[in-house]
């Protein structure tokens, strides 16, 4: 069955170039994966577009996984006005943000980038379970779960943004 298009799926299919990056780059700020899914434009379905983010996000660079992290703000420390970042970190208790925070600024200093996970439905002591067990991983296997991680929140926030009718995907 063929329904029409959600409409935040009609408005990405019908974007100029420069509008369409500009939605996608509210989703993951990676350059790279911006272009590869905006290429593939028109979706009829949204689980189209997750194929196109999943293929995207196989084929980021490390330098790309890194421009993408750059667009997340630390666990624990959720983006002053930003939606999409409270909303994201919401599992996580006012009390348990100041540990989660020197927690994962112990992992940056170790790895040099954002502790990654997918908050959206964690908890803080899941997210604190994660940050203890990944921050001695290698950079090999820590880019890997990053990449896993990072595709997990890509999906979810490109949901959001096919069924918003709004120009805001949060």
């Amino acid at each position: 069955m063929t329904s029409s298009p959600l409409p935040g799926l009609s408005r990405l299919n019908a974007a100029a170039a420069p509008a369409a990056a500009a939605l996608l780059h509210e989703v993951c700020s990676s350059t790279a994966w911006g272009a590869a899914v905006a290429a593939r434009r028109p979706y009829e379905r949204v689980e189209d577009l997750f194929a196109a983010s999943d293929a995207a996000m196989a084929a980021l660079t490390p330098a790309d996984l890194r421009e993408a992290m750059a667009g997340h703000p630390p666990i624990g420390r959720p983006t002053p006005g930003d939606a999409t970042s409270a909303r994201e970190q919401g599992g996580v208790a006012q009390d348990e943000r100041a540990e989660l925070l020197d927690l994962g600024l112990a992992y940056q200093e170790r790895h040099g980038h954002v502790f990654l996970i997918c908050a959206t439905g964690a908890t803080g002591a899941g997210i604190k379970a994660a940050l203890e067990a990944r921050i001695g991983n290698d950079e090999d296997t820590e880019r890997e779960i990053v990449r896993t991680e990072l595709g997990k929140i890509n999906r979810i926030r490109l949901g959001r943004l096919a069924e918003s009718a709004q120009e805001d995907p949060s």
